[in-house]
């Protein structure tokens, strides 16, 4: 299924890329006067946004059209589990909304005011799509403990428990559509968006077990069944809260630090690793290390270590859209009369600096 819905996008295998060897974008002029070798790495906006922006309206059709299905089975049925699963439903194509609107902005040009783009909105949008799923176990709880109150007979059971399947079909379709994309741009609203769109759809097979039920003379079963629905929505609004809050506040799984240290191991030159920090920005990373080396090395010679270390790191985190390098003698090195002279990226026009400080080379 999803090799077709990637045909159909016209993705492909390599996907659309889109940039120049000189990495020009938001990291392409970190190190001026640097224009004499690629960056490793291309700009990921583009073809990453054009696949979430892709993701996020299919995601909206097919759950607007499970949605408009079972509201109409509710309308005949009066079945509050099924009425339950129809407001997730809406609220989950509704998010569609934030989400499209965040990678939109996310594609524009860094500018003056926001000299790192606008990638942060994605975040904010996650933030958008939890307070919805939030308003969606609210109302969804509401119906169901108001039934406990005043009983209603449920009618055409066997509609309803057709529109669980159909929901069930709706959801794990957006799930795998959603939660694919999001890793491939490596986005936090989205795979969690995902997440709970597939338990959406293990919700909407509740709905089938609850019109069994009502089938064999338990009609509390229907009410009992929309109040579970409501607390599977509570615990898909804590883990989304958990992974889009952590993104918010420059949170990284512990395995990307890892990988730059690992990065690093296999770049000669490279004494030690002394400090290694990332965050997301968006659905890109931005990883700062600072890196010993030699303290009798050129600039030249500490420019060509960098440069070798960016070339890594972009082969071990495909996301990476910069890298800021800073090279230093290792703790127990030369004296500082033999550490390289501080790289401001003139190198290349005066092969000599006027500062008797480590290198930072600027990725």
């Amino acid at each position: 299924m999803w090799r077709n819905i990637r045909d159909w996008f016209g993705w492909g295998e390599g996907g659309h890329r889109h940039g120049d060897a000189h990495g020009h974008g938001s990291h392409g002029h970190a190190n001026h006067g640097g224009h004499g070798h690629t960056h490793g790495v291309i700009d990921p906006s583009i073809p990453t946004t054009e696949r979430g922006i892709w993701a996020i309206k299919w995601s909206f059709v097919l759950l607007a059209l499970t949605a408009a299905m079972q509201v109409a089975v509710v309308a005949v049925s009066g079945s509050v589990a099924l009425l339950a699963d129809t407001i997730h439903n809406v609220g989950d194509a509704m998010t569609a909304v934030p989400l499209w609107i965040a990678f939109r902005l996310a594609r524009r040009q860094p500018t003056a005011t926001f000299t790192y783009g606008l990638g942060r909105v994605e975040d904010l949008a996650g933030v958008i799509v939890v307070l919805i799923i939030l308003a969606s176990a609210l109302v969804a709880g509401y119906e169901a403990i108001d039934r406990f109150v005043h009983p209603q007979d449920i009618q055409a059971l066997g509609w309803v428990a057709i529109a669980g399947l159909v929901g069930f079909i709706g959801n794990e379709a957006v799930a795998i559509l959603r939660i694919r994309v999001g890793r491939q741009i490596n986005s936090a609203a989205l795979v969690a968006d995902g997440y709970h769109a597939r338990t959406d759809g293990m919700t909407s097979l509740a709905v089938v077990a609850g019109a069994l039920g009502v089938w064999l003379g338990f009609p509390l079963t229907d009410p009992i069944v929309g109040l579970l629905i409501t607390l599977v929505i509570f615990g898909i609004v804590w883990q989304s809260a958990r992974a889009v809050f952590t993104r918010m506040l420059d949170g990284v799984e512990p395995g990307i630090i890892d990988a730059l240290r690992h990065a690093a191991g296999h770049v000669p030159g490279v004494d030690a690793v002394i400090d290694a920090k990332a965050r997301w920005v968006g659905h890109k990373l931005h990883a700062d290390l600072t890196i010993a080396v030699d303290g009798g090395l050129s600039v030249a010679a500490a420019n060509a270590i960098s440069a070798a270390l960016r070339r890594e790191l972009s082969a071990h985190l495909p996301a990476l859209a910069v890298a800021n390098i800073h090279c230093t003698m290792p703790p127990d090195g030369a004296p500082a009369s033999q550490r390289p002279a501080a790289n401001h990226g003139h190198d290349h026009h005066h092969g000599h600096s006027h500062e008797p400080e480590p290198a930072k080379l600027q990725g």
